[in-house]
């Protein structure tokens, strides 16, 4: 499916595994250089400045290890299947983290409580992280939970006790309602402060705002989530395309004689392959078929529908049924495409496809054939080769009551067919088309000793992978 991304914006690319690397080196040493400033702190308790520098180290510290776990995940990499909705998601993100970047210092506040003396010090910029004026005044630590989510109050008062009563530092979260009633998320970091008899004297504390930080982890988690879905749902449907790809195309591998009894010399020798696109992932509705007629007339075809996935291989499993058992019922090649035009149009899941249908008829070496917007049969004889003139006939889908001409073309011992999808190109190759290219085998295939040897050809020739999309290739020699 085509993008939906504007083609003047460029989609973001994945970064190269020595930048992220490089960002990590980065992100290690700048996190030894903050834990060593920390290090060089005032370690004067009684300095409240020097208690302000380590607990910003240590918020610091904290965010660099977020850092380089993210740093690391992103070296891991993300699913390779484009997902053009994450887009959409990243901008909004970056949008954010932009306009708060600059605001990162005004959202860490300080505050001090003295038990002596019932004193509270707040700093400004703790008084815009609450939204409080500071002509209301700081509030204590018995008000403090009032401002805290109901479900909240109690890690808090469980926080503030531990440091008091057993002296432990404090380091939680808890969302707050500011007076305009916005929510916010405070990273709360604390010590007791202690006097000469060890007994605690007051507390002091670090808060910080939070809240878009938590919000933009938030967002990551989700954003992972459903890329991990989406990946999931494409692992599920590529394999359930394979099996049923699998389960319609012909059982047989190798090549096959026609008749298939044995009895008397072979009338047909037949071999068939099946190039994938060099994306995996992307099963198309490329089919060929070769089946033995109740009449002793042989079934040759091979198609191909529009689009990927299950709804292709389902559609192409529907198509080659119908065929099969309308060349069963002995409706001749004409006639076999229009029906099939007509199932595609009224299908639930409407569908686009080419297809070339031929009966060759072993008694009188005669070839009967229609085609449906697709590449004409290739014909070797003698060291050389030739498209075959197409009749009329228009794609399976496209129009309404089409009627589709056959025509017919007489073989000889040792003639070659060549029937294929569109496709067998690579990506880089040269702008050579496909028929030009296999017409260019035949001094190979007058050399080959069957069918099979002559697919070998093909595939050495085409590649096994590379091309853009998948395709078959299907080659018949007259027997005697």
């Amino acid at each position: 499916m085509p993008s939906h991304v504007f083609a003047d914006r460029p989609a973001p690319q994945p970064p190269e595994r020595g930048t992220v690397d490089a960002l990590i080196t980065r992100t290690r040493r700048l996190r030894g250089d903050v834990d060593a400033v920390r290090r060089d702190a005032a370690t004067d308790e009684d300095d409240p400045q020097g208690r302000w520098q380590r607990a910003l180290c240590d918020l610091a510290v904290h965010h660099l290890d977020d850092l380089g776990s993210h740093l690391g995940q992103l070296k891991e990499g993300l699913p390779q299947e484009p997902l053009d909705a994450f887009e959409d998601e990243l901008a909004e993100y970056e949008a954010d983290n932009a306009r708060s970047t600059g605001s990162l210092l005004s959202r860490v506040g300080s505050a001090e409580w003295n038990l002596l003396t019932d004193e509270v010090s707040w700093s400004d910029e703790l008084y815009q992280i609450l939204g409080r004026s500071p002509q209301s005044g700081p509030m204590s630590l018995d008000e403090l939970p009032s401002i805290v989510f109901a479900e909240d109050q109690g890690l808090l008062t469980a926080l503030v006790t531990d440091c008091l009563v057993d002296g432990r530092p404090i380091d939680g979260e808890f969302r707050m309602v500011r007076p305009d009633g916005r929510v916010r998320t405070v990273h709360m970091m604390g010590e007791p402060v202690l006097d000469s008899d060890g007994s605690t004297a007051a507390m002091w504390a670090v808060l910080r705002d939070v809240s878009e930080l938590r919000r933009s982890q938030r967002a990551v988690r989700e954003t992972r989530d459903s890329l991990q879905r989406r990946q999931h749902f494409a692992q599920t449907e590529h394999r359930l395309a394979v099996e049923l790809q699998e389960a319609v195309l012909p059982p047989w591998r190798g090549s096959l004689q026609f008749p298939l009894d044995g009895d008397g010399p072979t009338a047909l020798d037949v071999a068939a392959h099946y190039l994938p696109s060099a994306n995996s992932a992307l099963i198309g509705g490329d089919w060929y078929d070769a089946l033995q007629l109740p009449c002793g007339e042989s079934l040759l075809s091979v198609g191909d529908l529009t689009g990927h996935g299950v709804s292709a291989t389902s559609a192409m499993a529907m198509l080659l049924g119908a065929l099969r058992g309308m060349a069963v019922a002995g409706i001749r090649p004409g006639p076999l495409m229009a029906h099939l035009n007509q199932l595609l149009e009224t299908s639930v899941q409407p569908a686009l496809g080419s297809a070339v249908c031929c009966r060759y008829d072993p008694a009188s070496r005669t070839l009967s054939w229609a085609q449906a917007g697709h590449p004409a049969p290739l014909l070797f004889r003698n060291g050389t080769g030739r498209a075959l003139t197409p009749p009329d006939g228009v794609l399976l889908g496209a129009t309404s009551g089409a009627e589709y001409e056959q025509a017919e073309v007489r073989l000889l011992p040792g003639d070659l067919l060549i029937l294929h999808t569109d496709g067998l190109t690579r990506r880089n190759a040269a702008e050579e088309g496909d028929t030009d290219r296999l017409l260019a085998l035949a001094p190979r295939f007058a050399e080959a000793r069957d069918a099979q040897e002559c697919v070998r050809t093909v595939v050495e020739t085409f590649g096994e992978d590379g091309r853009e999309h998948d395709a078959c290739v299907m080659v018949a020699r007259i027997g005697a």
